[in-house]
């Protein structure tokens, strides 16, 4: 008895083949950008670093902001060069604008964090408050005599 292995119903050239409007109308719907401003975040006994991707971005056009205890990233970058010489079938380089928000904290100040671009990656660093323990006032206790 022999196996028969069922062939894949489609051919290698089915992409070049086929009309690019088909392919269009079957797209399912676009992802929230899930490949961008990908995020590690480790702590130690200091605070945290946060590290996120942002290849192809400018610092320039990375800010971070702190309001309220939540820290807002954000980041945009455009195509700005006109190529009159041909027609793109597919643009998978991402243009707009994204961001990411981490609460660390309300007794967080701005001058607390430290941010630092590098290579199409940002580092962040966020310390830990160490609550002061507060003081109790003393109390009297009334002697009955």
């Amino acid at each position: 008895m022999t196996m028969i292995v069922p062939r894949s119903h489609r051919s290698l050239l089915d992409p070049f083949m086929s009309d690019p409007f088909d392919s269009f109308f079957n797209m399912p719907a676009p992802q929230a950008t899930p490949n961008l401003m990908r995020t590690d975040i480790k702590e130690d006994e200091k605070g945290y670093e946060i590290v996120i991707d942002l290849p192809g971005f400018d610092k320039e056009n990375v800010t971070a902001e702190l309001n309220e205890g939540v820290l807002k990233v954000s980041a945009k970058t455009s195509t700005e060069t006109e190529d009159k010489t041909g027609t793109y079938l597919r643009r998978e380089r991402f243009t707009g604008q994204c961001s990411r928000q981490f609460y660390v904290g309300e007794d967080i100040e701005e001058g607390d964090i430290k941010a630092k671009f590098d290579n199409g990656t940002l580092q962040i660093s966020v310390p830990k408050k160490i609550e002061q323990p507060k003081l109790e006032e003393p109390r009297t206790i009334s002697i009955e005599g």
